[in-house]
């Protein structure tokens, strides 16, 4: 029989249904907004001691949610797989949890507490059927995951302080495809302003510039540097997955306050985008550069607040992670998963930019990030807990070096 085949059989009697459900209502039932995870924190912590396990509480530099990490340790030498997930949620109204059927729903149910949910159960499992033949598992949660109102630094810091793993798996709601590639993002916020105060529009001083105009101008340069950029391009990964394109977006302009007024500054916000082995300092010095370019023509002056999120992401097929990971995706599923990109960035990006190490972000199969109708699939999350555990059982037996 497959290997794979045999560790799954052995775990599944392990992954229990109604502890994973309970576990991620009881999440989703805390509000958390992204920099006020802290009692979302606590309760995970406590599910944690009560479970037996030995909880640590590093702050990873941010005091008021700090994060939260166990240890499972077979006693023996191998590997180190870290199991990573958020407990933030994006700055919305708070929707309760509901079951109904095969769904949880709620606030955090797809993005990204349920995933949790799911790792701690594949924790769990490990545990309870000693299935894990060498090494350890490293499970953390953390806060400040969701920009623009947080920056990642927790988990940077939680990073930087020697919380990682060998490899890790993040139960982000993507399924399908395996990301191999990704672009690095930041967000940005900018405002066009002139020296005098707002005004009625026939009273407007003949020679103050119009931040309007100007905010014009600045469009229309976002727009030529967009186009430079979408020429852009890198090698595909080893897998033969396309990034997409390095851009730059503008999702919101905004002046004035009633028609008639002749308004003193003009905000936009959008993001920027980036290749792998791009320097990301270098957009960042070459995007305030345009700015103050339009800035002197226009006779205006522009600030810029921008907001770095993650860094671009690269996963190497040829780790043996991925050949462990894909190994038993396929006994599970019965499939092959395909390999693609990462349209969006997580923590894996931190990973592999700060650590070098491989992240595979895989998590179940749900919907409604980053609005009020969240769902994701119990079925699922079952699957992705054993998934998890099995890997692991693959993955740690292996050499440490």
């Amino acid at each position: 029989m497959n290997p794979h085949h045999e560790t799954i059989e052995k775990l599944r009697p392990f992954i229990r249904r109604d502890r994973l459900v309970e576990t991620a209502v009881a999440l989703v039932g805390v509000p958390s907004r992204t920099g006020e995870a802290g009692e979302v924190s606590d309760v995970l912590a406590r599910l944690l001691a009560a479970d037996g396990f030995s909880v640590e509480r590093p702050t990873g530099g941010y005091d008021p949610a700090p994060a939260v990490v166990t240890r499972l340790d077979s006693g023996k030498p191998g590997r180190t797989i870290q199991f990573n997930g958020h407990l933030d949620t994006v700055h919305l109204p708070f929707v309760a949890p509901g079951v109904k059927g095969d769904l949880i729903t709620g606030s955090g149910a797809s993005d990204m507490k349920s995933g949790v949910a799911a790792a701690v159960e594949a924790v769990r499992a490990l545990r309870d059927s000693g299935a894990l033949p060498g090494g350890s598992v490293l499970f953390t949660a953390h806060d400040l995951h969701e920009s623009p109102w947080g920056d990642g630094r927790q988990l940077d810091t939680l990073i930087r302080e020697g919380y990682v793993g060998q490899a890790v798996l993040i139960p982000e709601p993507l399924s399908d495809p395996l990301p191999v590639i990704g672009r690095g993002l930041a967000a940005w916020k900018v405002a066009v302003c002139r020296n005098g105060a707002p005004v009625h529009e026939v009273m407007r001083p003949p020679d103050e510039p119009s931040v309007i105009s100007a905010a014009g101008l600045l469009l229309r340069e976002l727009d030529r540097l967009n186009d430079a950029l979408g020429a852009e391009h890198v090698p595909p990964s080893g897998g033969g997955a396309d990034p997409g394109k390095a851009s730059v977006f503008v999702g919101q302009v905004h002046a004035g306050e009633i028609f008639n007024q002749y308004p003193q500054n003009c905000r936009l916000e959008g993001t920027r985008r980036w290749l792998p082995g791009t320097d990301r300092h270098q957009v960042e010095r070459e995007f305030r550069e345009l700015l103050g370019r339009v800035a002197r023509e226009s006779r205006t002056t522009i600030d810029c607040e921008w907001f770095f999120t993650r860094d671009a992401y690269y996963l190497d097929t040829n780790d043996p992670f991925v050949g462990t990971f894909c190994g038993a995706y396929s006994s599970l599923s019965g499939r092959d998963l395909p390999l693609g990109s990462k349209p969006f960035v997580d923590d894996g990006n931190s990973f592999w930019a700060i650590a070098g190490v491989p992240a595979i972000t895989h998590g179940p199969k749900a919907g409604g990030q980053h609005t009020l109708d969240e769902w994701v699939s119990i079925d699922d999350l079952e699957r992705v807990a054993l998934l998890y555990a099995a890997t692991a059982v693959s993955y740690c037996a292996g050499p440490k070096g």
